[in-house]
């Protein structure tokens, strides 16, 4: 069974969700968490040193897109010749914009500012570990499956 690829930052199975941080004292949320390494609140105007995990939604919306053409220097492990991908910034209810790759078969073509993308969990291009992706909602894309995506 494969582990996510960054422990505490998503939970897998068939509703995963990205794992925020909500501070106590002014309840701004954030991605990725930082318990371990934070002890002060983002928000500027807050003093706040107290925290809690909280599951961010799971959908949200187009908020910019770009493809990668090029291969990403080491850490990133690329499959071999490198296939493009696409990543897209997407705006949570919560507030907050997260960046993260675009679901495998997908591209810029099937993505447009303000639709709906939603959190799936994917393996990694090389290896078993998993990442979350954001699967583009009503692009009309048809699946390996032969589903369309927004169903």
């Amino acid at each position: 069974m494969s582990a996510p690829a960054i422990e505490g930052w998503f939970t897998t199975g068939p509703d995963p969700s990205l794992t925020g941080e909500r501070c106590t004292s002014c309840a701004t949320v954030y991605f990725p968490p930082t318990m371990s390494a934070g002890g002060f609140c983002r928000h500027p105007a807050c003093d706040g040193e107290e925290f809690e995990r909280v599951p961010l939604s799971r959908r949200g919306r187009v908020w910019s897109y770009t493809d990668a053409q090029y291969q990403p220097p080491a850490p990133y492990a690329a499959a071999e010749p490198f296939e493009p991908f696409a990543l897209a910034a997407v705006e949570l209810p919560e507030g907050i914009v997260v960046l993260g790759q675009v679901a495998r078969g997908y591209g810029v073509a099937d993505l447009s500012v303000g639709a709906e993308a939603e959190l799936v969990v994917e393996p990694e291009a090389v290896g078993d570990a998993l990442m979350w992706k954001w699967l583009p909602l009503g692009s009309g894309h048809v699946t390996e499956l032969g589903e369309e995506a927004d169903q």
